[in-house]
């Protein structure tokens, strides 16, 4: 608290005396589009989105999420949050809530908030509510359809350039998420995989103990989930995914918690989960829940190298998926092979870029077949090169694995 508090005093004082400071940001029109394979395009630039629902628990957390990777943040609307992020290239999204029972006070103050900013280079998105059909233990839906659409025409008619974004429950029908389709331009879902045996039933928890509701508890069950949200959306909308920040045990207050049950992810199972949504067809992945980590902490240090991660291959990420006539070779380990390890290819220039994640339980050794048009494979992030023999690519796999080939055609 101290240091943000001593961050909004150096930047007060900065403006004041016009040196180093958050300038003022004049009005502009951002042009926001979605290509047709989910991909946001803003200003013409294809972009991969990297957010946070959070700021972090820094001195200057504007910096810190922008050093860190990050492109994307939730703010509450304030001239100095909008102006803060743009500082940092970082885009924003609000809150607006939607209309109960046709609130002409809902009105007016949707109304307004959406003027007041929209002019705003930061904003990128509106959202009006968290999990529109999810009820904890009821089949009811917490906000009905027809509430959400009527906020969203509210909005478009104020400002028709934003897009609006609705994150759903990793729960309910197909069918039933499908009625919110016309009350959002991007969707998103939360599934926090990474959760104790044995934690006692809470919020969102079934009495089984996990989040998620699919026979996968695994946390491959990530790209089932964009799977899942692609059917929702028809592949006509941008999916998002939005993974996990926090410990479970770690929602609880202080005086209840089981410090026995305080699990977080580890680094390489934040990074599968990452590159498996993205390896599904996600085009942006936000990171919900780090408000109630311990900062500084061994997993925000993590976090943050899987962002960075993702930042250093922003142009590959934002790049469209090239087609590879790829044949896959497994070799004997005594395991079965379920999913077996899944992959996208991206080209950026004269390089691709395989982009590969196993997602079984157990290792997996394989032979990649059909690249003989390619010479030299570098494993990004791994400081190791692969011999190609006849245009096959032979690697082995730890469970929940990923690998990033570049492959060079000399």
């Amino acid at each position: 608290m101290r240091k943000r508090i001593l961050f909004i005093a150096v930047i007060i004082l900065s403006l004041l005396l016009g040196v180093g400071g958050i300038k003022k940001v004049e009005a502009q029109t951002n042009k926001i589009l979605c290509d047709k394979d989910g991909m946001l395009v803003i200003n013409n630039k294809r972009t991969f989105i990297i957010g946070s629902y959070y700021l972090p628990k820094e001195a200057n957390p504007y910096k810190e999420l922008a050093i860190n990777g990050y492109n994307y943040i939730k703010v509450k609307g304030s001239g100095y949050e909008l102006d803060s992020a743009w500082h940092y290239h970082l885009r924003t999204w609000v809150s607006t809530g939607s209309i109960k029972n046709n609130s002409q006070k809902d009105k007016n103050r949707i109304a307004e908030l959406v003027n007041r900013i929209k002019g705003h280079p930061s904003l990128m998105c509106f959202e009006m509510e968290d999990e529109p059909a999810f009820t904890w233990n009821s089949a009811e839906l917490r906000i009905p359809p027809e509430q959400m659409q009527t906020t969203y025409r509210l909005i478009k008619q104020n400002d028709p350039q934003h897009f609006v974004i609705t994150n759903h429950g990793p729960v309910n029908l197909i069918s039933t998420l499908q009625k919110y389709n016309s009350s959002t331009d991007i969707v998103s879902c939360d599934i926090y995989p990474v959760i104790p045996h044995g934690i006692k039933v809470g919020y969102a928890l079934y009495p089984d103990g996990f989040q998620g509701d699919l026979l996968n508890t695994y946390i491959s069950q990530v790209g089932e989930y964009v799977d899942k949200m692609k059917k929702v959306v028809n592949n006509l909308k941008p999916v998002f995914m939005v993974l996990q920040g926090f410990a479970w045990e770690m929602l609880k207050p202080e005086d209840k918690r089981d410090n026995q049950m305080i699990l977080y992810p580890t680094f390489d199972e934040s990074r599968f989960m990452a590159w498996d949504a993205i390896v599904h067809g996600a085009t942006g992945i936000i990171y919900w829940g780090t408000d109630f980590t311990p900062q500084p902490s061994e997993f925000m240090d993590n976090l943050n190298r899987v962002t960075k991660e993702l930042a250093s291959l922003k142009n590959v990420l934002a790049s469209k998926n090239e087609s590879l006539s790829i044949k896959k070779e497994y070799h004997e380990l005594r395991y079965s092979v379920d999913r077996g390890v899944e992959f996208i290819a991206k080209r950026v220039k004269d390089k691709t870029y395989l982009i590969t994640v196993n997602s079984d339980k157990n290792p997996v050794k394989i032979t990649f077949h059909n690249l003989n048009k390619f010479k030299i494979v570098r494993v990004l992030n791994e400081n190791r090169t692969i011999s190609l023999e006849e245009g096959k690519l032979t690697d082995s796999y730890k469970p929940f694995d990923v690998h990033i080939y570049e492959l060079s055609k000399q």
